[in-house]
């Protein structure tokens, strides 16, 4: 386990050729990788979004495909279709850009909801079905959606079906002045991502998930992630709270995080990491807090901070 830890610390290495100042988020894509889980990053233009992707992708030599989210976008881009091969006489599945282990959604809220929800089956299930034909995806398979939360004119919001989807929410924000200076210096001249190569391949992420599986999780901290998530549907300021998917995540985040940090076992600086960014877009906010100007994160902040942590001599597997 301690080899394969570091191997995903050095992944994270790699990827921060490409990205500068952003280990945190980085970090979190990883977790939702090797949890099987997809990430949506939500955050302005122009902060490494896509590159960041780019780089994860040739950092564990996956196949990587990038599809831009426009109104006139259709399901079949996404899932592939059949067509009629007039000298077979057969009909030939053409794939769309889901055929590939590493997804890029980019804006994702600029498209229909139909196309949308095309992408349900696909990050449940890992399989596209096309005429009744169902066809299994590459493993591993992420997707990672991007959405601009500033502009509304000619979005779609995300219904709480999709957005119960996604592993983690994401967001990079704009780099410190010394890192974007570093970063002006890096790029002028070339692009690292042309000449980045792989350290780790895609049977390494496969083995980690299975590894992953196995990291003792104490009854006691189960029983913590269920008293916060048992919070957020009872809070004043909270429409619709987190569901039992949520508290899954909760756990499963966890699991992955002390495993990047070589341990086998949970500790409840573990849970407290990953609550927010598997929590903050599965509940639905209230017109009060709104009208207050709370976010979620606020909102999810104060209610962990009011739940009594277990305290407990070892957490390891007795």
């Amino acid at each position: 386990m301690n080899n394969n830890s570091a191997l995903l610390r050095k992944i994270a290495d790699n990827v921060e050729k490409v990205i500068v100042g952003k280990r945190n988020a980085i970090e979190l894509t990883l977790v939702a990788l090797v949890c099987n889980g997809h990430v949506l990053l939500e955050d302005v233009p122009g902060v490494g979004k896509t590159s960041m992707v780019s780089a994860l992708a040739k950092s564990v030599s996956a196949s990587f495909k990038r599809i831009q989210f426009t109104p006139d976008v259709l399901p079949s881009d996404i899932t592939g279709f059949s067509i009629y091969n007039q000298k077979t006489c057969e009909f030939e599945f053409r794939p769309g850009s889901a055929m590939c282990q590493i997804l890029l959604a980019d804006e994702i809220n600029r498209t229909s909801p139909k196309t949308q929800s095309s992408l349900l089956e696909i990050m449940e299930e890992n399989q596209v079905t096309v005429d009744g034909t169902t066809y299994k995806l590459p493993r591993p398979f992420m997707v990672l959606a991007t959405q601009n939360p500033i502009e509304y004119i000619g979005t779609y919001p995300l219904p709480e079906a999709q957005m119960d989807r996604f592993f983690l929410k994401i967001s990079l924000g704009y780099p410190q002045a010394g890192e974007e200076v570093y970063i002006l210096s890096r790029f002028l001249q070339d692009n690292p991502l042309e000449t980045l190569e792989p350290v780790a391949e895609s049977s390494d992420i496969l083995n980690i998930q299975n590894e992953v599986k196995q990291v003792y999780l104490d009854k006691t901290l189960k029983n913590y992630v269920v008293d916060i998530v048992n919070m957020t549907r009872k809070n004043d300021y909270i429409a619709l709270g987190s569901s039992p998917r949520g508290s899954l995540a909760v756990c499963r985040a966890a699991q992955a995080w002390a495993y990047y940090h070589g341990r086998d076992y949970v500790l409840p600086e573990d849970i407290k990491k990953m609550l927010l960014p598997t929590l903050s877009h599965r509940i639905i906010l209230k017109q009060e807090a709104k009208l207050k100007k709370m976010s979620a994160l606020d909102i999810l902040t104060n209610i962990i901070d009011k739940v009594y942590i277990p305290l407990v001599d070892n957490y390891e597997k007795k």
